[in-house]
């Protein structure tokens, strides 16, 4: 189902549903909602809380780890843009060595895991550099 006005969410669901079927059965695929969307007070204590259990600002909306690899993927919609903290994360994730990408669509989702050397069971797409 389609919902509107959500389509960084609509493309996240695609995206698992894919690598689901592209990666061995072995690989983990994990989303970590690190953020309450709940205002006022109450989202403020529960944004608190998970803080305090490691919840990290601008942390990847999907971790894969697959045959000793690790790739962070953001999603964003065609327009958007990453934050600060996104951008931040992203910096200290490649400056330790992992995978990090910047997905707008299946296409970039499944080159992705190609330019990082993970094997899938499906021939990904051929990724052309950005204009």
């Amino acid at each position: 189902m389609k919902r509107r006005g959500t389509p960084e969410a609509d493309l996240q669901r695609t995206v698992v549903r894919a690598l689901r079927v592209a990666l061995p059965r072995t690989a983990i695929i994990h989303h970590c909602a690190n953020e309450v969307t709940e205002a006022g007070p109450r989202g403020a204590k529960r944004q608190a809380i998970l803080v305090g259990m490691g919840v990290h600002a601008g942390f990847a909306d999907l971790m894969v780890l697959c045959d000793g690899r690790v790739l962070f993927l953001e999603l964003k919609a065609p327009k958007g843009r990453l934050r600060p903290t996104q951008e931040a994360f992203r910096d200290a994730v490649l400056a330790q060595g992992f995978g990090w990408a910047l997905v707008r669509s299946l296409d970039d989702a499944l080159g992705a895991l190609a330019e990082h050397g993970f094997t899938t069971r499906i021939a990904s797409p051929v990724r052309r550099p950005a204009s």
